[in-house]
């Protein structure tokens, strides 16, 4: 079994006749999925999303991938495949397209619909090729097979790559439900048709890969929901993806059923609802919507709202209704609903959200207290059974954290994938196939791009470290006025300090110190600015570290004269 080392340094070229995969995201992590594909240097990318931002990334919107390893190479880009319309497969598209607009996008019709709709916020009009199940086409050196998978959203696909090199089998993000909401089934036929033809690489969804056995059809969550309305004696507030139309269709299907109004909250909801209604993804009863500001003058009993916030961001519509924050206002009576699953990291957030909502009178009916979610990854029972169909000669797992990874990578072994022909890796490490063999071959930087309002990339790991710190320590401020020719202190010093949980009226027994420690230097005739700043910030450091057992942010700040 492969595993990248710490180590490892930067590819060789590629051999003649051989096939790089890169992952810029997706490995590793829940979120960011990007994987770059190069033969006869040219360029295929399947995927391209973001990762949400956990509690210790303050202020951080989005994390994209790096794209520093293609930035010299964008002319180089066949094109660019969507597997689905989910945001960590589809998110970073708009920032990738700034860097060259007329990457042709491939994708199945919701998922360019959704993507265009994004784009349309960018001002992007974007190149776009439509493609269904069971059509091949060609774009470059790579031969692509698109085949129908069944996951948490319609239209997803999987993608079969076809080079001099072999075959890859990317399946994207599936599930193997055998009843789903929409009548589309995994294509098993088309994963044993290519296991028959001789699949060289398999690249899995490893989300689920902990977790045994099948994962519950779609349709068992409906006759839930349906209880949940037709019991609730105030107002139904559902909170899912934006994304998720077979969820918000079996809400609005029980909405109908039992005489309830639905508003939709939110731009992401009302944008992605209104794509998928008007291409008949979702199919909405006459006069069943209504605008959500005038929700008010419907009777409680007679509403279901449909939002955003099922993971606690904290600029979405259910964070915002649990902090009284939103023109909806939480009500003694009403019932929430939370459809959709938890993703890890956001647990304390989510808790928060409840823990709000349940403060002014809600009840919170969630995954934990309920069936009122379903994954949309496969099991492994489900896994078990793709590797046995597929039967590669090399697996890679992708779109997963480090344990789910690891999972995969077991469950390929025991239907008998040697242990030498498993590759896991994690972003940025380089696998070559070459000869029927995949291998890490080296690693490139794939590190985190940090979206920040509107600032991409600017924010670094050490801008993170110093919000933090101000958000645990605060930060303590030393103004001192020094001579330039000399080095003596003139002025000050003057200590201000936010959010430190120090006295104020305790600086002034500690400025005596300060004024030491400057004339020490002073005397021995150091005038170096930098050095007179490095001796203010270590002697008030070393004093509050003593003193208060604590390290908030310290910014000296001299004055020449």
């Amino acid at each position: 079994m492969s595993h990248p080392h710490p180590e490892l340094g930067p590819p060789p070229t590629l051999p003649d006749g051989g096939l790089r995969i890169v992952a810029l995201g997706g490995l590793g992590e829940i979120g960011r999925n990007m994987a770059v594909f190069e033969y006869d240097g040219r360029l295929l990318i399947v995927d391209c999303g973001v990762l949400f931002p956990e509690p210790d990334q303050p202020g951080v919107d989005l994390i994209l991938p790096d794209f520093e390893y293609i930035r010299d190479r964008l002319d180089d880009i066949e094109a660019m495949v969507l597997t689905h319309a989910h945001e960590d497969h589809i998110g970073a598209v708009p920032y990738l397209l700034r860097e060259r607009r007329n990457i042709p996008l491939i994708g199945s019709k919701l998922t360019l619909a959704l993507i265009e709709a994004k784009l349309s916020e960018h001002r992007i009009q974007p190149k776009k090729l439509e493609v269904v199940e069971g059509e091949r086409h060609v774009f470059g050196p790579f031969d692509c097979e698109f085949l129908a998978v069944n996951h948490s959203i319609p239209d997803a696909l999987a993608v079969a790559i076809r080079t001099p090199a072999g075959i890859v089998l990317h399946t994207g993000d599936f599930r193997m439900d055998q009843l789903p909401s929409d009548g589309r089934l995994t294509d098993l036929g088309g994963f044993a048709r290519l296991g028959s033809e001789g699949v060289d690489l398999l690249m899995s969804d490893s989300t689920n890969a902990e977790v045994p056995g099948f994962v519950t059809s779609e349709r068992e969550i409906a006759p839930v929901i349906d209880e949940v309305i037709r019991t609730s004696e105030q107002r139904v507030i559902v909170a899912s993806f934006a994304s998720h139309v077979h969820r918000i269709q079996q809400v609005m299907d029980a909405a109908a059923k039992h005489g309830r109004k639905v508003a939709l909250v939110g731009r992401s909801m009302v944008r992605n609802m209104g794509v998928a209604r008007d291409l008949g993804y979702l199919k909405v009863p006459p006069e069943l919507i209504v605008d959500s500001r005038d929700i008010e003058e419907w009777p409680p009993q007679d509403v279901v709202l449909i939002c955003t916030g099922s993971q606690g961001e904290p600029m979405a519509a259910l964070s915002r209704m649990a902090n009284r924050d939103h023109p909806i206002r939480i009500a003694q009576g009403d019932t929430v609903l939370l459809a959709s699953s938890l993703v890890p990291g956001n647990e304390t957030a989510v808790n928060k959200v409840i823990n709000g909502l349940t403060r002014w009178g809600a009840r919170v009916i969630h995954k934990g207290n309920a069936k009122v979610h379903v994954s949309g990854h496969a099991a492994a029972g489900e896994l078990l059974y793709v590797l046995n169909l597929t039967r590669p000669s090399n697996f890679m797992p992708v779109h997963g954290e480090w344990r789910h990874l690891r999972a995969h990578a077991k469950l390929a072994a025991l239907t008998g994938v040697p242990d030498d022909h498993i590759v896991i890796a994690e972003d940025g490490v380089v696998v070559d196939l070459v000869d029927g063999r995949a291998r890490i071959a080296g690693a490139v930087h794939a590190g985190y791009v940090y979206v920040d309002g509107t600032s991409v990339g600017e924010i670094t790991d050490t801008s993170l470290k110093d919000r933090r710190i101000l958000g645990d320590e605060g930060f303590i401020s030393v103004v001192v006025v020094v001579d330039s020719a000399t080095g003596k202190l003139t002025a000050g010093p003057e200590i201000h300090a936010r959010g430190s949980g120090i006295d104020p009226a305790q600086f002034d027994e500690f400025i005596p110190q300060i004024e030491r420690a400057l004339e020490d230097k002073a005397a021995d005739g150091v005038v170096d600015m930098q050095e007179i700043r490095r001796v203010v910030r270590r002697t008030v450091g070393r004093w509050v570290s003593d003193t208060y057992r604590r390290r908030p942010m310290i910014i000296p700040v001299v004055v020449e004269v």
